[in-house]
């Protein structure tokens, strides 16, 4: 296994993502009437935007078998995947994901991105949503609105990474396979819940907060947004980025400074809570499509010393687990966006899982 671990290690340190060619995606809003939120508030319309890659293919039973699902991240969007680490490695010609025979969705999820979110106008009279929601909201938007009724593959980053747990219990005859990325099978909890409380809080309990009804974004938004900072990268490429007091002071307050350019305070706060109802450990077993985890040794946010994933993917019938080690090519939690690193074990879950 480290042997297979160091191989696609070197393999990402030489790929040259640059180059790759990728179909310009359509985009588009749908909208899903009278949503009803696992709290039992209801909107009448909540606007989920995306963006589709290649055409969905059926079979002789109109069965779609070549759509592929991919979710982001706490804060982000579908538009984070359109980088040539990304897209470049997955989408071109000869990609894992080609675009010429997959038909790509890429979604931004309930409060992110150009979807229904807080800051629209309801601030915080929008209802509270969870992951369930995020992925009922998904689950409607591929069924009632792109007619696609089986996924080849659900994939996910972080937050998408969750709620690709999520995916696998809930709709567990509906996909092919699964593949998260630097997630945990387990209720946020200790340092994860910790560094989200820090956030939250310091929002909450800025007098200029208003109960969400500023006027201008609440001082305690710098603090929210430094966290993120922290969490996301890892220390060794910390460093070398900013390896002086000066340089450290200059990357950290530019990072912080262009963040709060496009970041809400009442977004953050309700993207930070979504993550309340996620606990998909009783229930992993219903997780019948072959499933592939895949975290990194230097994510601050899922650290390996825990344990968690290599126990808990015991649980599936047909789930597999890889920690990559910390190397040059990582990126810490954003480790999940870098294709090179962990697209040859996609290739193989592909390879592996039978259209079912």
């Amino acid at each position: 296994m480290l042997r297979y671990v160091l191989g696609l290690l070197l393999a990402a340190a030489a790929a040259v993502s640059s180059a790759a060619p990728y179909p310009t995606p359509a985009e588009a809003d749908a909208v899903l009437r009278d949503f009803r939120f696992a709290s039992g508030a209801q909107l009448a319309a909540l606007r989920i935007h995306y963006r589709t890659l290649g055409t969905p293919q059926r079979d002789a039973g109109g069965v779609v078998r070549n759509a592929v699902l991919i979710t982001h991240g706490t804060g982000g969007s579908s538009a984070q995947f359109l980088r040539p680490e990304f897209a470049g490695e997955l989408f071109a010609p000869g990609g894992a994901l080609d675009a010429s025979r997959y038909y790509i969705i890429l979604t931004d999820g309930i409060g992110h991105g150009a979807s229904s979110k807080p800051s629209d106008g309801l601030r915080m009279a929008f209802p509270a949503y969870g992951y369930t929601d995020m992925v009922e909201a998904q689950y409607r938007l591929l069924t009632e609105q792109l007619g696609v009724n089986h996924l080849r593959l659900v994939m996910g980053t972080s937050m998408g990474g969750m709620q690709t747990w999520v995916w696998g219990e809930r709709h567990p005859d509906f996909m092919d396979a699964l593949m998260p990325l630097a997630s945990l099978p387990t209720q946020i909890a200790g340092r994860n819940r910790a560094w989200r409380r820090t956030a939250i809080d310091a929002i909450r309990r800025d007098p200029s907060w208003q109960q969400g009804a500023y006027t201008q974004q609440p001082h305690g938004l710098r603090t929210a947004v430094s966290m993120l900072y922290l969490m996301g990268s890892n220390p060794v490429l910390r460093q070398q980025q900013a390896p002086t007091l000066a340089s450290a002071d200059q990357a950290f307050d530019a990072y912080v400074d262009e963040a709060l350019k496009t970041t809400d305070a009442n977004d953050l706060v309700y993207q930070l809570e979504a993550s309340r109802d996620y606990d998909p450990g009783p229930q992993l077993a219903r997780i019948r499509a072959p499933l592939l985890a895949v975290n990194t040794a230097d994510d601050l946010i899922n650290p390996p010393e825990l344990g968690i994933l290599e126990r808990e993917i015991q649980r599936l019938p047909h789930g597999r687990a890889i920690v990559l080690p910390l190397s040059p090519a990582t990126r810490g939690h954003g480790s999940h966006t870098i294709a090179a690193l962990w697209q040859q074990p996609l290739r193989q879950l592909l390879a592996d899982s039978p259209y079912r």
